[in-house]
């Protein structure tokens, strides 16, 4: 489900619309249980409930605490990342001219170095499975992993095999084995949480190793307004930093019913405002992934607006219902439906669309090939149609479509995707050109060439009005349609002791022009 805002990274660390990784270390989490709260095999019920707090404040955490935090562990990654090689004749017969008059001893092939990421996660059951964060083991730009290692809290290691991940919820499942039973944890009925409710979070902040945080439900589903099918959180004023990505949060009873993945903060540390994956979320999730079935969540195929105030008083709306359709996406579930841009959805499947529970939440969470009904509202009158929902696509393919929508201005980071030479040297984040993206731009479908992403407003390019959706058809004279190309007429010019390419660009809004830009 397409949205109007460009959705952030899904976990955030973030003031206003800002947003990181909640990690530590250099670079930079449900299925079966047995009793309540983290056991053994040997553990039983009696046990727990001998330390499970009665109504009112507790005057203690540490027996919980005790029965919980051996199934909490840290988990590590080690990666490795390449390093663009900054030698302009890099690949050229004139390279090792070059690195011998800086001095310098730079092979021709790619140079990697060495990057980590750290975080926290969850043993599931007893026979190892954990639950983490899927930023937490996932690569880091350019790197690979090549090695998962989670430790227990008495320092134990273990070598951890990633079963399977999910980009789009940002959850993780990996796997160790040992000869004896493991301690674990199960999940709870996150549904059933209520503002005030105490809660216990768990997990390895800043390096520093088991720590424990308690506080209390603020909200039990948070929608943060940065948009996508998983904007929808436990919030809670228990203190959540960097490195508590993937931990768990607990209610009195020892069961999971969060799962550590953000903040808002204008100082990079908590300031009682932490977000957790609702546990009724993130568990049939983990269960499909845990026992290797693909995820599918259903798409509509429209780009969406929550209805605000204003808007509603202009139709005469109840506040808080529904969302607007700003642009309906050709040849999937909602055109063939007939619905139309202006449209407002008031029902999805006979359920109301509200902030808490969104049009993209909906329709995901319904299997792609369902026929539904949706009611909408259109020219001040109440309709009903009927949709086959279609199949999400990949989030890569969503972050492609949202960075063309006119209407989604993405955060100038020149670093995400793309390519990283024709970031330094032009300024511009480019991708190729699909029939999709030529669609969405107004150019015909067998148009080649490649679709500007982003511009760096400090680059010759945006000085020569190269802008987001631009199309670049050519350069030198020659035409293009792969990001390769591109690189290879940056590194030929260089080569060549020339300080700028001929690039042809088509805008939206005239004819295709030449622009000269300057290589930086």
């Amino acid at each position: 489900m397409s949205r109007q805002r460009e959705d952030v990274k899904p976990v955030r660390y973030a003031y206003g619309l800002t947003s990181a990784l909640l990690i530590g270390g250099a670079a930079l989490s449900l299925t079966t249980g047995q009793p309540a709260g983290a056991q053994t095999a040997q553990n039983d019920e009696a046990r727990m409930s001998s330390v499970v707090p009665r109504a009112g404040a507790p005057s203690s955490f540490a027996d919980l605490t005790a029965q919980l935090q051996p199934s909490v562990v840290n988990i590590s990654t080690r990666q490795r990342i390449e390093v663009r090689s900054r030698n302009p004749f890099s690949g050229t017969p004139f390279e090792g001219l070059f690195n011998r008059r800086r001095g310098q001893n730079q092979p021709s092939q790619p140079q990697f170095r060495e990057g980590q990421s750290l975080g926290s996660g969850f043993i599931i059951s007893a026979d190892g499975y954990v639950v983490t964060n899927n930023h937490v083991v996932s690569p880091n730009g350019r790197g690979t992993v090549e090695e998962i290692t989670v430790t227990m809290p008495d320092g134990t290691e273990y070598e951890a095999e990633l079963v399977g991940a999910d980009a789009q919820s940002d959850l993780a499942v990996l796997k160790i084995s040992r000869g004896e039973a493991f301690p674990f944890v199960k999940f709870g009925d996150s549904s059933q949480a209520r503002p005030g409710d105490w809660v216990m979070a768990i997990g390895n902040p800043f390096g520093l190793g088991g720590t424990v945080t308690s506080g209390i439900v603020s909200a039990v589903y948070r929608n943060t307004g940065q948009g996508g099918a998983y904007d929808r959180y436990i919030q809670t004023d228990a203190s959540i930093n960097r490195g508590n990505s993937g931990g768990p949060l607990f209610d009195m009873q020892g069961n999971v019913i969060g799962i550590n993945n953000a903040i808002f903060s204008p100082s990079g540390g908590s300031v009682g405002i932490g977000f957790a994956i609702p546990a009724e979320i993130a568990e049939p999730i983990v269960s499909q992934l845990r026992d290797g079935e693909e995820i599918q969540r259903g798409f509509l195929g429209v780009s969406i607006q929550p209805v605000d105030d204003d808007l509603a008083d202009s139709l005469g709306l109840a506040r808080n219902r529904g969302e607007i359709v700003q642009v309906v996406q050709p040849d999937q579930a909602a055109a063939d439906a007939g619905i139309r841009e202006g449209d407002i959805i008031l029902k999805i499947n006979n359920q109301d669309v509200t902030p808490e529970q969104t049009l993209s939440f909906l329709v995901a969470n319904i299997a792609p090939g369902t026929r539904i009904p949706i009611e909408l509202l259109r020219d001040g009158e109440r309709r009903r149609v009927t949709a086959t929902i279609g199949k999400r696509p990949s989030a890569e393919e969503l972050r492609r479509q949202q960075m063309f929508n006119p209407d989604s201005e993405p955060e100038p980071d020149m670093d995400e995707g793309g390519s990283d030479l024709i970031a330094e040297r032009l300024g511009l984040q480019v991708v190729a050109l699909t029939p999709q993206i030529a669609r969405q731009l107004g150019a015909d479908e067998d148009t080649e060439g490649l679709a500007v992403g982003i511009v760096d407003p400090n680059s010759d390019a945006a000085r020569k009005r190269v802008q987001r959706g631009d199309i670049i058809l050519s350069v030198n004279y020659q035409s293009i349609s792969s990001i390769a190309e591109l690189e290879e007429a940056v590194t030929s010019a260089d080569a060549d002791n020339r300080d700028a390419l001929l690039l042809r660009v088509q805008s939206r809004s005239g004819p295709a022009r030449y622009v000269a830009v300057r290589l930086r």
